[in-house]
């Protein structure tokens, strides 16, 4: 019986390995960088079946974010909430857009009005170098729409498990009205770093474009990129550079980066900005995540390579 039994076994084994070198003629390449959608209206952007980031738009959040941002060790980089006052920045939700002044509104905080809500996940795109999630939403207070959001949340693969975390966005008024995004230090794009690689917390660094080295030289500072890296395990740095693109209106843009592990980029730090229905506002953002702590001239040439970049389009192709 026993002899039967492993004869039987080894005439499966024999069989599935006869399958395995028949060739399939039909068969496509996987992609390398795959979009999965998942339940509870989440995205999972992943590098050959590893998960390097996910959006999250669930529609009874305040807002979209991103979380986790995965590093070359496998960790994250980022983290939800200030580490040492979460109830107050309970709105640090790892990397996120929002504006503190939309015609008066805060859409910054989880106290104010201002909700941004997705009202679809309209595609998913899958490559050899890049993977993405299209999506619309809509910038609501109290019933009203004050803007409609056309937005990719997409990957794009680098040699050394590095990669880009890219935003494009496209903000157009709701309504026939003009829409003003008030002067304000909050928005438009947040990150809040994990806890590690904060300069307070973890022995991190911050750095700029121009030369300008932790919060007493970066903060308010206008710049091409900001960088801010540290300790992630024992015996690894990695950090994430955020990279304004020349096309963004308010370029090279000023930032608010502390040293308690926080960096954005402020859209209306000078004044506000009036956006026109006939205009709408155009708008990329990149991440660069990357391993140890490059010196400038790596930095400077990853963003010159982001700034040459064509925009993606933000519409889905018509069907046909």
């Amino acid at each position: 019986m026993i002899i039967r039994v492993f004869t039987c076994f080894a005439a499966t084994l024999a069989s599935a390995a006869i399958g395995a070198d028949i060739a399939l003629p039909t068969a496509k390449p996987v992609p390398a960088a795959q979009a999965l959608p998942l339940p509870h209206d989440q995205v999972a952007l992943q590098r050959q079946g590893f998960e390097l980031a996910r959006f999250h738009y669930k529609d009874d959040g305040v807002r979209p974010f991103v979380y986790p941002v995965i590093g070359p060790s496998g960790r994250s980089l980022t983290r939800m909430g200030h580490p040492h006052d979460p109830v107050t920045h309970s709105h640090h939700n790892s990397i996120w857009i929002s504006h503190h002044d939309v015609n008066g509104v805060s859409f910054w905080d989880d106290r104010g009005m201002g909700r941004i809500v997705v009202q679809r996940a309209e595609q998913f795109e899958d490559g050899d170098e890049e993977a993405a999630v299209l999506t619309v939403a809509q910038w609501r207070a109290e019933g009203v729409v004050l803007l409609n959001e056309r937005r990719r949340t997409a990957i794009h693969l680098l040699p050394d498990r590095e990669w880009l975390l890219l935003i494009d966005l496209q903000l157009e008024p709701g309504g026939t009205n003009d829409v003003t995004f008030g002067k304000t230090l909050f928005g438009l794009v947040g990150v809040r770093m994990a806890k590690t690689i904060g300069v307070h917390d973890g022995g991190g660094t911050i750095r700029n474009s121009e030369g300008g080295v932790n919060e007493k030289g970066v903060l308010w500072k206008s710049a091409r990129w900001v960088d801010y890296a540290g300790p992630i395990t024992s015996t690894a740095r990695e950090g994430i550079t955020l990279m304004d693109h020349p096309s963004n209106p308010n370029h090279p843009t000023v930032f608010h980066v502390r040293d308690d592990g926080w960096m954005g980029a402020s859209l209306t730090y000078d004044g506000g900005r009036v956006l026109k229905p006939s205009a709408p506002l155009r708008l990329r953002y990149g991440l660069y995540v990357h391993t140890g702590v490059p010196d400038r001239a790596t930095i400077q040439r990853r963003w010159e390579a982001f700034a040459k970049a064509p925009l993606p389009v933000l519409e889905p192709p018509r069907k046909k």
